[in-house]
């Protein structure tokens, strides 16, 4: 795989409190009734409003440059659902529409949280866990934009697998977990207000990806296993995205469920809470991030959890995945199998980042015979990428520099930047919000020197060391985390339940 790589050159209800810790359910209100407006979308309705807005800054013209702008004037609440994907995004993304924009930064922000609040110090004992607690989680990371959405869980995965790079430990004796790592978390819409200007209650999962840039990408072995979600041998995932999602530690006790076991009880747990309403799963993620985003989607949709049986009527949930700089996940009947759930995927990649080109460099879905390659020859390293991708080019921004370093071309934020800049195929780059392109440089050297922003920026204060009573600076300690809710076995069971149910039903 190195060598691969190297080739390229690189209502109101409280649900019930299960802990006085990390997840106590932080008060889920729900209302009582919700209208909301459900028109079907048509494109003779559509009304465009040619306007110009101003992103002001001092640093240089560039930034005080007045754009024209195609703003859509349709509420977000009338067209969410073409804007998750319902149409594969057709006639969104070239001329990029305002509310795909905004939606497309706006989960990509919820990836990013999965960095900022990441305790990647090895010299911390609660290296790998997350620094915040779910209740003030969005504030302690000033996501003013995203205090609408609580946490409800956090995931973790186990370390004891075969991804050494991609996992964070502490050099100390004493630490938090021996064996896990926090993965990432999942929220849930609770704001009335921001409920209505959605259109429905969005459910986000949202993973974390790599600390550090390729060192991961040399674990893998590029080697496909049979995804044990179905009775269909052929379709088939890379094997160390599937020990990642699938492995669990009996002797750790954030462990004991592997990461799919969680993420699939919370997501029944919130359907079922929340049955009647309008709901959405939005599932994002970032590099090996993206990868467990669509793994997750796919096992969700595989698993029935998004159909809602409501008296006589079955209602789909829709699934949107927001991947950013995402590899290949598996095979192509993985990809097809995908698309014949109903799985959205809109894949974010920067051209020159060499990550969404693995794995299956040597077969993937660029080659005409790759079915035939599958089907006839059982070739072990046939990857395919799922859903819709949105191409961006770094070097389209005249706010960053050239740079050879790899790491820059696959960063988040960069990302993010770039699709706030992109209008469409061959319109030139202009900031269309007034998003801050310091971000870009938090955790990485890209903006050009003459916006003076130092790279690699965030950082706790102090280390996040301070003064006790005794005037000695101290590591505080944080308070513990509840591993898992107590109902977590209990949804997990419905889960199977379920799955075992839906077979039934189509065997019928």
């Amino acid at each position: 795989m190195a060598s691969l790589l190297l080739a390229f050159n690189t209502q109101k209800r409280t649900p019930p409190p299960l802990s006085k810790g990390l997840l106590p359910r932080y008060n889920l209100n729900k209302p009582k009734s919700l209208s909301l407006l459900n028109k079907p979308f048509s494109p003779n309705s559509t009304t465009l409003k040619i306007k110009g807005s101003s992103v002001s800054s001092a640093l240089t013209p560039q930034l005080n440059e007045t754009l024209v702008n195609q703003e859509d004037e349709r509420p977000l609440s009338e067209i969410w659902k073409e804007i998750q994907g319902c149409n594969d995004w057709e006639g969104l993304l070239d001329p990029m529409n305002s509310h795909l924009r905004k939606e497309i930064i706006r989960y990509g922000e919820f990836a990013q949280a999965s960095y900022d609040s990441f305790d990647f110090d090895p010299h911390s004992k609660y290296c790998g866990s997350c620094k915040y607690r779910g209740a003030q989680f969005f504030e302690k990371l000033d996501m003013q934009g995203h205090v609408n959405y609580q946490i409800s869980r956090y995931l973790y995965a186990t370390s004891n697998i075969n991804l050494p790079n991609f996992f964070q430990k502490s050099k100390l004796s004493r630490v938090w977990s021996t064996y896990a790592n926090w993965m990432g978390y999942v929220a849930v819409t609770t704001n009335e207000e921001e409920i209505k200007r959605l259109g429905r209650r969005d459910i986000v999962v949202a993973w974390r990806g790599t600390v550090t840039y390729l060192e991961w990408i040399y674990d893998l072995k590029d080697i496909l296993c049979v995804a044990n979600f179905t009775n269909d041998p052929s379709i088939k995932i890379e094997l160390g995205f599937y020990d990642l999602y699938t492995k669990k530690e009996n002797s750790c006790k954030y462990c004991t469920f592997s990461a799919r076991e969680q993420v699939l009880a919370e997501i029944k747990r919130l359907l079922d809470y929340y049955r009647g309403e309008e709901i959405s799963i939005t599932i994002t993620g970032h590099s090996l991030g993206a990868a467990l985003a669509t793994l997750s989607a796919y096992d969700i949709a595989e698993m029935r959890l998004n159909y809602m049986d409501d008296g006589e009527y079955r209602t789909r949930i829709p699934i949107t995945v927001y991947s950013f700089s995402g590899p290949r996940v598996g095979n192509l009947k993985f990809k097809e199998r995908c698309d014949e759930l109903g799985v959205k995927v809109l894949r974010v990649i920067n051209v020159r980042d060499k990550v969404p080109t693995v794995p299956g460099i040597i077969a993937n879905e660029k080659l005409q015979f790759q079915r035939y390659i599958e089907d006839n020859m059982s070739f072990p390293w046939s990857y395919a990428h799922v859903g819709v991708e949105l191409a961006l080019d770094h070097t389209h921004s005249p706010f960053l520099k050239p740079t050879k370093d790899l790491g820059c071309a696959h960063n988040l934020e960069a990302h993010l930047h770039l699709v706030d800049g992109y209008h469409g195929k061959g319109q030139r780059f202009c900031l269309a919000t007034k998003r801050d392109i310091a971000l870009v440089n938090k955790s990485c050297d890209f903006l050009r020197r003459e916006y003076g922003v130092p790279p690699y920026w965030r950082q706790d204060e102090n280390k996040g060391m301070v003064r006790n009573a005794d005037g000695r600076w101290v590591l505080p300690e944080r308070p513990r985390a509840d591993a898992h809710p107590a109902d977590t076995a209990h949804h997990v069971e419905q889960v199977l339940k379920n799955i075992a149910g839906s077979s039934q039903m189509e065997a019928l």
